[in-house]
């Protein structure tokens, strides 16, 4: 399975967020703050967009990092995807990003197949 991606089987070598990051681009943190914002109606920097993915060890975003519920609940679950998650079909934290992204699930469904690692050095939060 590829590294990057997600608890939720979004790809993360394609997210802004982490583009920006790994090549220290600093328009597109500027871009990626400003759409963020306005999407969340909160205020989100261009210093808040650093990222180097969810499920290796490294710099997240304050959401991925802090309040993404579909992180929490898999490093909870100790999975390391969705896909490894027996609720996976009826889930309603991972629901939307699967609805809206079928790309995600075929993501997760190949991760499954494929046998893939437990989550990349990540430990469970003492608060979620």
């Amino acid at each position: 399975m590829k590294k990057m991606i997600a608890y939720c089987g979004l790809d993360c070598e394609k997210c802004d967020a982490y583009l920006a990051t790994i090549n220290d681009d600093q328009a597109l943190r500027e871009k990626t703050a400003k759409l963020w914002a306005e999407l969340n109606h909160a205020p989100i920097l261009p210093e808040h967009i650093n990222c180097e993915g969810c499920r290796v060890d490294g710099i997240k975003t304050v959401y991925c990092d802090s309040l993404c519920a579909i992180r929490q609940c898999a490093l909870k679950k100790c999975v390391a995807t969705c896909g490894d998650c027996p609720d996976l079909e009826k889930c309603q934290i991972v629901g939307m990003i699967i609805s809206n992204n079928p790309g995600a699930l075929e993501n997760l469904k190949r991760n499954e197949a494929s046998g893939m690692d437990t989550p990349l050095s990540e430990e469970v939060p003492s608060e979620i």
